[in-house]
C-alpha cells in the first residue's frame, strides 16, 4: 500500500483493532495548521514503512465518538495500534526522527 488510508467509526475495528500489523492512526481536521504541517511526514514514513506499518487518517469532525473513546482531546494526535491495543501515543506536530524514534520500537 505505502500511502495513509482513511478511516472512519464503520471500518475502524475492521482496519486499525483487527489489523495484521501495527497501524498508526493519526487523528486530524481539516482546520488543524499543525496537522497539515504532520501530513506530509506521515506519508513518507507509510511509504518508507510499506509492509511493517500502515498509517490511517482518523477525521475527528466526522468521528467525534470514536476520537472521545479513545481520549484525543488535542489535534494532531497520533496513536499506534499493534494487536487492537495502544502501545504508543504522540501528541502534536513533531519531526521525522522524533515520530519514527517513537515508532520503530513497536515494529517488530
Amino acid at each position: 500500500m505505502g500511502k495513509p488510508f482513511e478511516v472512519s467509526q464503520s471500518d475502524f475495528q475492521e482496519k486499525v483493532l483487527n489489523a495484521p500489523g501495527p497501524v498508526l492512526v493519526d487523528f486530524w481536521a481539516e482546520w488543524c495548521g499543525p496537522c497539515r504541517m504532520v501530513a506530509p511526514v506521515l506519508e513518507e514514513i507509510a511509504q518508507e514503512k510499506a509492509g511493517v506499518l500502515s498509517v490511517a487518517k482518523l477525521d475527528v469532525d466526522q468521528n467525534q465518538d470514536l476520537s472521545g473513546q479513545h481520549g484525543v482531546f488535542s489535534i494532531p494526535t497520533m496513536i499506534l495500534f499493534k494487536d487492537g491495543q495502544e502501545v504508543e501515543r504522540l501528541v502534536g506536530a513533531m519531526p521525522k526522527a522524533r515520530l519514527l524514534e517513537k515508532i520503530e520500537p513497536h515494529l517488530n
